[in-house]
């Protein structure tokens, strides 16, 4: 099977043995896969120490079923979220737990951006929202961008900032997003609808580890807000301004509940629904009834697709094409 890798610091696309049917898992023929631009750059400024496969969101066919799987059928378009077992490959093995069936009426192509889906709800729900509340988004690249518009459809108030002028456009005005590129203009605005309280949290997706906002946000939530850590960031703050709202800072890991514990991912055992409400899995679902129901519209995201065996390129030229999210590769 065709699989895109990073090797020696460089993305390549490589023929890989085609892995072995687990049970509780079942055996997908790749549609499409979404790329995340950010997290897979830094696998393969990695990749030095050991070769790793790339990606984690993908949707596709199941061609065959495990022993024990059920709620399933050889045929069903499934999304599917998830490293080691998801990747930009030809063919996956999933556990049962991180895959959702797409309804005929989605775009197949949509439900490709599963992972990114379920890590931007869980992102949402670590920041403890209630109907009505404000929210600040900094950093609108593909997953910022996704944690606003499910914010939008929650109805809570939504501000974005992205110094990146176009992606600030492609978002402000789309429900209750207000996207601004200029920090001062963001900063006056939030004061206005809040009358000056503050926003009651703000979700950090950006990269580069050290970023100016990170200090900064402090200075627009409330207090005893929340502060939540989504993307690479290091969570520097000044101990000041924490101890003057006395914020709580939060960081969300990946797509929820079950995330890099083996009995949930590589056994496929559920976590009971009464105890944990909302797992990684769920959370994939959850993406999918919002695409089914039409309360996102993620087609802005979509505007280049590419072949497995041309992949190699993609990540330099997003680096050449800032005002593009993402890539996806079809197969």
């Amino acid at each position: 099977m065709k699989s895109l890798m990073a090797i020696d610091g460089m993305a390549q696309v490589v023929e890989l043995e085609v892995p072995e049917l687990l049970p509780q898992h079942v055996r997908v023929k790749t549609h499409f896969t979404a790329v995340s631009p950010g997290t897979e750059r830094l696998l393969i400024g990695s990749s030095a120490s050991g070769d790793r496969r790339l990606g984690y969101s993908a949707v596709g066919e199941i061609i065959e079923l495990g022993e024990g799987v059920n709620n399933y059928s050889v045929g069903d378009i499934v999304a599917c979220y998830g490293a080691p077992y998801v990747s930009h490959s030809s063919e996956l093995v999933v556990p049962k737990t991180l895959i959702s069936k797409v309804p005929s009426h989605v775009p197949t192509i949509h439900a490709s951006f599963a992972a990114h889906g379920a890590i931007a709800i869980h992102a949402i729900r670590k920041a403890h929202l209630q109907f009505g509340e404000t929210v600040i988004i900094v950093g609108l690249g593909v997953l910022g961008q996704m944690i606003a518009k499910i914010c939008s459809a929650a109805a809570y108030e939504v501000i974005a900032y992205e110094p990146i002028e176009a992606r600030a456009n492609m978002i402000n005005g789309e429900g209750s997003i207000h996207a601004f590129s200029s920090l001062s203009k963001m900063a006056h605005f939030l004061d206005q609808m809040t009358e000056g309280h503050g926003a009651d949290a703000v979700l950090l997706c950006t990269g580069g580890k050290h970023s100016e906002t990170t200090a900064q946000s402090l200075d627009w939530v409330r207090k005893q807000g929340k502060i939540v850590i989504v993307g690479d960031v290091e969570p520097v703050f000044p101990r000041e301004k924490m101890f003057g709202k006395e914020a709580a800072i939060l960081i969300s890991r990946a797509g929820g509940p079950g995330r890099y514990d083996p009995l949930y991912e590589k056994m496929a055992v559920d976590y009971p629904y009464g105890y944990v409400r909302w797992t990684e899995g769920r959370n994939v679902k959850e993406f999918i009834r919002l695409l089914a129901q039409n309360r996102i519209d993620i087609t802005p995201f979509i505007k280049s697709i590419v072949d497995i065996k041309d992949a190699a390129t993609i990540y330099d030229d997003l680096l050449k094409q800032p005002e593009e999210l993402t890539k996806i590769i079809r197969f």
